[in-house]
């Protein structure tokens, strides 16, 4: 199947006498580009080498790895594995050395290094209690530091790690005590990738030799993989082969063994994230309000109550010498939000420290601590003294942590937003599905409802009006109108009979289908899609390397200016730098350079920093994915918001890829019938769309036949990039292009040249059929253009990106489409690998480039792109090597792809100027630059809510990508009828 892929990816191509065609650019060559050998020179040394590479998260990852480092000189080879996070590169360590290759997958926004041939396995784990960039910058140090792990990446924004390590050094429980021991709580997600594995609990356990007894019967059965018993729980978790067993098998043998007393159910879910996130929400909720519950009544008794005559007598009675009711009062209140409910920043704080590193906690426990035992200090001066008179800060500690808490909880709720598109896409699948049972004749004699999760391959599933699809699958019966819309974003329902595929989640509309399962679980297009928008907002854009390189030095940085700025207006103060009327009446100068000081440290934010770019993402990955524009990560995402140069593939892409037999002229004396179904048995052994249309015209002639099969042919031969040749019924049938004809020495009469110029001129593609070295006939096929195609270009051009053709058809079909659509540069009869040498050639020129393609034939230049876009993609978009996968066959979401990424771009840029010009301007006006000339201060509480405040915004900010609405320009072609279905 895959070299038909490749060796018939451009088999009908057909050149033009009358053309200047645009100079072929040759695949690569064996030795590295640029590279000319002399003829004696001696061979040239090649070596293998593999690589750990850490932060691929789908084959859109692999393909960014693998085109990184195809472009170094010297490169031979490159296999990358996304499963197992290696790259095998063979190359030529004259040319190009490992170091530079690691070099080239790290400049790809990924992290090598280089391993033995040894296994390597991957695991995914929520990391909970990183507040900033920092922990998550710590974090991945530590890790990166245990003997065994090849590479580690720590994502702030979804609160993750990824780990790929030595499963015969250590183990996901080392790794998981090694991130407990960090100061974070860990809880493990998946390990490589949980692909046909189920968790069931079972009843009627009565020791552990039962659950031992029906571990032993599992794994005697076909298919099943591994099985973990876990007794305390009787659970059961298994790994299986879903084209052998399925979770209905597996239940059946453990309620069949011990005389069946056991009883098989699936285990509840651990809570996924969403879960986690709720909970994290009710806490930080809680939090506050029991701060508030302190924190007023200091508030009022330090700010409010000292101008109401009563109340301030009441609160300045002296209880010992000097100290007075409402210190002591501010000082018991507030003692409970500083030590514990403040409790979770001297946690964060130890374990920052613990580790060398520093965060946010350290800041607000310094703050706060300052304010705090600053003010305990003057309490228990004035209490030991009979003329001293304090003056505390109890309310600027209280207030801190508050409003802290209360940007926390902000914070978290918005960022529990930013992922509502994948809670909303696993909710698609319905909790429960009819099963059918039929007997040996394939009447129904059962339907039976069953958990949607127990689902096995080739199930027949009955799905009735109003119902969702419960699996991807195959109508055997029925018709109806299926609404995809929440998969694809297709408004309009679509079509469904006998032998159409559905996808699980969507909406049955007007009548009863049976589907047979074809792929269940997390081999769904759903799930797949879920793993992939889940992947692609783990995956840091290289633009987040400006936050973690200030993150490592932001902490220090603040803390020493904000020491510096206590030690100047304190050391100005002292030596009557400045009047003593500046100084407030409550204060000395000691006290006015602490809240300068306090206010420094606290109202610096580097959590503003570390959310500018993942929380951007994760909101415009979503919104991508539910307008069936899936963008697999940050990388793609910077990639397309450069995007001045578009290459499209031909068939499929401009054209509808449904190509038809439009006309047959026959050369010799021949019946029609007798030479279709010669033709037909020659390319029915071939994939390519041209053959599918050859062999669907000539099943007209068979129709009235008994035998429906076509005659064998024997000894058939796939000439890349030319056609296909094959012995039917004793004769000798090539069928191809011109090309091909030439190859084999099979002249060309004047008539069939003169048919062919005319086909081409008609924007058609021409075939030639040679019987026993004869030119018998030529077909015309014509693949019809996309209506919105013309329109798509055009807006293209108003959006400066340059539009380019690369076809493997022949130059006259090519020039015409091209015209028709309005694209000036073509280049035509190009074979897959020349498709992505002319994809090289454009970047080598300094052009950002896209290519759009349907991921089979093209897969090559998707991978040399920079943004490789598969159009059209269906259920099969976990396997595209393309960047961006376009779930509809609508090309003007080519548009709103690379519209979609620009908006995402400019709000990354609107958060990092917003986060950075926060800290810029707000840093200066705590430390009181403004202070001399306006006498205008912040106080320490009103930074801590400006810091907070700080967070918030980036994260709404983010969240108004929500509301992203596509180029208007799209909706008029809407409105005009012109979109594809």
């Amino acid at each position: 199947m895959a070299t038909n892929f490749w060796s018939l990816a451009c088999i009908r191509s057909q050149s033009s006498s009358n053309l200047s065609p645009r100079p072929h650019y040759p695949s690569m060559p064996k030795y590295p580009a640029g590279v000319l050998l002399p003829e004696n020179s001696l061979p040239v040394i090649e070596s293998t080498a593999f690589f750990s590479v850490t932060g691929m998260t789908c084959s859109a990852c692999a393909g960014s790895v693998e085109k990184a480092i195809k472009r170094l000189p010297g490169i031979r080879e490159a296999v990358v594995g996304v499963l197992n996070a290696k790259a095998r590169v063979q190359f030529y360590p004259s040319f190009v050395n490992v170091d530079q290759i690691c070099e080239a997958i790290n400049d790809a926004g990924f992290e090598a290094s280089v391993v033995n041939d040894d296994m390597i396995e991957r695991c995914r784990i929520r990391v909970i209690g990183m507040t900033c960039t920092s922990c998550s910058t710590t974090l991945e140090s530590t890790l990166q530091a245990i003997n065994g792990v090849q590479n580690a990446q720590v994502a702030l924004a979804t609160e993750e790690a990824e780990v790929c390590y030595n499963p015969r050094i250590l183990n996901c429980n080392q790794l998981l005590q090694a991130i407990e021991d960090s100061g974070f709580e860990a809880l493990l997600i998946s390990t490589e990738e949980d692909v046909s594995k189920i968790q069931l609990h079972v009843d009627g356990v009565r020791s552990e030799n039962s659950m031992r007894l029906i571990g032993s019967s599992l794994e005697a059965l076909p298919g099943v993989l591994g099985v973990d018993i876990d007794p305390a729980l009787n659970k059961l978790s298994l790994s299986y082969k879903p084209n052998v067993t399925g979770p209905r098998n597996i239940i059946q043998v453990i309620e069949s063994t011990g005389s069946g007393r056991f009883k098989a159910t699936i285990f509840p879910e651990v809570e996924g994230r969403e879960a986690y996130k709720k909970e994290e929400i009710k806490q930080y909720y809680r939090s506050f309000l029991w701060s508030l519950i302190f924190t007023i009544p200091v508030f009022l008794s330090s700010m409010v109550f000292t101008y109401i005559p009563g109340i301030k007598d009441g609160l300045d009675t002296k209880i010992v010498n000097m100290m007075t009711v409402g210190e002591l009062l501010r000082w018991v209140l507030s003692t409970p939000v500083q030590f514990i409910i403040g409790r979770r920043f001297y946690t964060g704080s130890y374990k920052a420290l613990r580790h060398g590193s520093a965060n946010m906690d350290v800041l607000i426990a310094l703050g706060t601590n300052a304010a705090y035992f600053y003010s305990v200090y003057m309490v228990l001066r004035s209490a030991t003294s009979s003329d001293f008179k304090a003056t505390d800060f109890f309310e600027t500690s209280s207030m801190l942590i508050s409003f802290i808490l209360l940007g926390k909880y902000l914070e978290v709720l918005a960022k529990g937003k930013t992922s509502e598109a994948i809670a909303k896409l696993m909710k698609l699948v319905p909790e429960t599905a009819t099963l059918l049972t039929f007997d040996n004749n394939g009447n129904i004699i059962r339907e039976e409802e069953i958990d949607s999760r127990l689902i096995q391959k080739n199930d027949v599933i009955k799905v009735i009006p109003g119902a969702k699809v419960a699996s991807d699958g195959i109508v055997v019966w029925g018709q109806s109108h299926v609404n995809e819309s929440m998969i694809t974003g297709e408004a309009k329902p679509v079509a469904k009979r006998r032998d159409d595929t559905v996808i699980g989640g969507t909406l049955n509309e007007n009548g009863v289908l049976h589907v047979r399962a074809t792929h269940v679980g997390s081999e769904s297009a759903l799930s797949q899609i879920v793993r992939l928008v889940e992947s692609a907002q783990m995956a840091k854009a290289p633009v987040q390397k400006i936050a973690d390189r200030i993150s490592k030095v932001f902490v220090p940085m603040v803390i020493v200016l904000s020491l510096t700025t206590w030690l100047v207006w304190f050391l100005t103060g002292k030596y009557g730098g400045y009047p003593r009327t500046w100084i407030p009446s409550s204060m000395d100068s000691f006290e006015l350079a602490l809240q300068f000081g306090i206010s420094v440290m606290v109202i610096a934010c580097p959590c503003a920093l570390g959310l500018a770019t993942p929380t951007a993402v994760m909101v415009g990955t979503g919104v991508g994915a539910s307008k069936g524009v899936l963008i697999k990560g940050g990388q793609a995402l910077e990639s397309a918001h450069k995007v001045d140069c578009i290459v499209f593939d031909k068939t499929g892409t401009l054209t509808v890829g449904k190509p038809v037999v439009v006309n047959i002229k026959l050369l010799k004396n021949m019946a029609l019938k007798e030479f279709c179904v010669l033709v037909a048995a020659t390319e029915v052994n071939s994939e390519h769309p041209l053959a599918k249309a050859v062999v669907e015209y000539a099943k007209k002639f068979k129709e009235d036949d008994d035998n429906q099969t076509w005659p064998e042919a024997q000894d058939f031969i796939s000439i890349t990039g030319h056609g296909v040749k094959a012995i039917v019924q004793n004769k000798e049938v090539l069928v191809g292009n011109k090309k091909l004809m030439l190859d084999q020495n099979i002249f060309i009469p004047v008539e069939a040249e003169e048919i062919l110029k005319e086909i081409e001129e008609m924007a058609q593609t021409g075939i030639l059929v040679s019987i026993d070295r004869k030119l018998t006939g030529v077909l015309a096929i014509s693949d019809p253009l996309k209506p919105s195609a013309r329109d798509v270009i055009s807006i293209l051009k108003a959006m400066k990106v340059k539009s380019i053709m690369v076809t493997g058809d022949n130059w006259g079909t090519a020039k015409s489409i091209a015209s028709e659509v309005g694209i000036d540069d073509v280049i035509a009869e190009a074979k897959p690998d020349q498709k992505a040498d002319e994809v090289k050639r454009l970047q080598f020129l300094g052009h950002t480039v896209a290519m759009v393609g349907d991921g089979i034939n093209d897969s090559p230049a998707l991978v040399a792109a920079d943004v490789g876009m598969a159009i059209g993609a269906g259920t099969d978009i976990a396997i595209e090597a393309a960047d961006i996968v376009l779930m509809k066959s609508n090309l003007e979401d080519v548009i709103t792809a690379i519209d979609l990424s620009r908006k995402t771009f400019s709000r990354i840029r609107l958060n990092y100027i917003w986060a950075l010009g926060y800290n810029l301007l707000g840093i200066p006006i705590a430390a009181g630059v403004l202070f001399p000339s306006t006498r205008f201060r912040l106080p320490p509480w009103i930074a801590g809510a400006a810091m907070a405040a700080s967070s918030v915004s980036v994260v709404c900010s983010s969240l108004l990508l929500k509301y992203y609405k596509r180029p208007k320009k799209l909706d008029t072609l809407e409105i005009q009828g012109i979109r594809v279905e």
